[in-house]
């Protein structure tokens, strides 16, 4: 079935609960899991707020968000590899590690934003359902 589980996190409240059910589901079926954290350079502090907050707040925030991964792998006895992208494009970057990590399902959250909220954020979900060729698993 699947050897290895790519699982997207935020760390959201719905991103730890994905990485619950994929570590769950690598598990069940002896796969890995490779956790990934996107980093968009646009949302990075700049002058002032970088002087301020240190000029790695991003990526620490990414690399705690993939301890869950870590803390639920263990936990479970499986082996997890996680690591960052930056990237403009979540999505694309998703399916690039996808494909290069050989994963072969991804699990994600979607956070269900309205149609209009789609319209203005852009939907992270829809750009890896089209683009990638590999298994997708949505929570919600």
């Amino acid at each position: 079935m699947f050897k290895n589980i790519l699982v997207l996190t935020d760390g959201s409240e719905i991103s730890k609960m994905t990485i619950e059910q994929a570590v769950a589901l690598a598990k069940s079926v002896g796969a890995k899991i490779t956790g990934l954290t996107v980093i968009q350079p646009a949302h990075e502090p700049q002058g002032t707020g970088t002087m301020m907050l240190g000029g790695h707040v991003v990526e620490d925030a990414a690399h705690e968000f993939l301890q869950d991964v870590v803390r639920a792998a263990a936990d479970a006895g499986i082996t997890a590899e996680c690591f960052t992208m930056t990237s403009d494009s979540v999505h694309s970057a998703a399916v690039s590690a996808a494909e290069s990590r050989g994963c072969d399902l991804i699990c994600m959250a979607t956070h269900g934003r309205s149609q209009l909220g789609k319209i203005f954020f852009g939907s992270e979900l829809t750009g890896i359902l089209h683009e990638c060729k590999i298994p997708v698993l949505v929570f919600r």
